[in-house]
């Protein structure tokens, strides 16, 4: 599923956009449809936590962003232009063709993307400034998304840890594997937990993951060993071999509600 290390190594994937003149653009959303980038120059792509940013026009006044969040179906690919696309045409919501694209007639499509937003360059620190720190910057800042988990002790860690105003980029399997590896149920208070421990294993976790096709929690790529507890309810926990239990955190119909953890190796409250 979409997590910061998915949403990074997209943006590296779009790198190609950069400095190339929109020859096209359809935005599909109500809001959005008259928006349009054609002629402008792709600046920039970025991402910041489970976020993608693509910067149309030079740094001034009239710059705009495109930000765009996959949530749980988005997806972004590449067509040729005129040719039928794999996935249904009502699921487009973003068509954007661009000069000298890597091949000829080429438009990039994004798919049942979950949010998409335009807005002026100028505005991105008041419009994004909520988020806490991105766990795949270059100078991500631990002690400060350590200061905003712990402002409110009374939440539990779990819920603390998927809160991208606390930090960027972490989604379900993530928050799994941190409290697994920090020996934590998922139900703690941040005020009974190590907050700087679970930090350090969610930078490092991800940092490890960033370049990597495949997502890796154990050290082992073989199909059906890369995680410990993510998705491996009624399975034997690969530490101490008690079978990994499932649940919920505040609620049930939410798939980021669902949390798995060991017995044995993460007490319950």
């Amino acid at each position: 599923m979409p997590e910061g290390d998915s949403v990074y190594q997209l943006s590296k994937r779009l790198q190609w956009m950069t400095g190339r003149e929109v020859t096209r653009t359809s935005l599909r959303v109500p809001r959005y449809a008259t928006v349009d980038f054609t002629g402008m120059t792709c600046e920039r792509v970025w991402s910041y936590g489970k976020h993608l940013f693509m910067q149309f026009g030079a740094p001034d006044h009239a710059a705009q962003i495109l930000h765009t969040h996959l949530k749980m179906e988005g997806t972004w690919a590449f067509h040729r232009a005129g040719q039928r696309w794999r996935k249904p045409g009502h699921a487009a919501r973003v068509v954007l063709s661009l000069a000298d694209a890597p091949a000829p007639d080429i438009e990039l499509v994004g798919f049942w993307l979950g949010l998409i937003r335009v807005f002026p360059a100028r505005e991105y620190p008041q419009e994004m400034g909520y988020l806490g720190p991105d766990l795949l910057a270059d100078d991500f800042d631990a002690a400060e998304a350590i200061r905003r988990i712990e402002a409110d002790p009374d939440m539990e860690i779990g819920r603390a840890l998927l809160d991208q105003r606390n930090l960027a980029g972490i989604g379900n399997e993530y928050r799994a594997e941190i409290n697994f590896l920090a020996g934590t149920h998922p139900a703690l208070k941040v005020g009974d937990v190590d907050v700087a421990k679970h930090v350090a294993l969610a930078r490092r976790l991800m940092w490890a993951n960033k370049d990597s096709p495949v997502r890796v929690t154990t050290g082992i790529r073989r199909a059906g060993e890369t995680s410990y507890v993510f998705g491996r309810n009624r399975k034997p926990c690969r530490r101490c071999g008690t079978l990994i239990t499932k649940g919920f955190l505040g609620g049930e119909g939410d798939l980021e509600r669902v949390i798995w953890w060991c017995p044995r190796c993460q007490p319950a409250p």
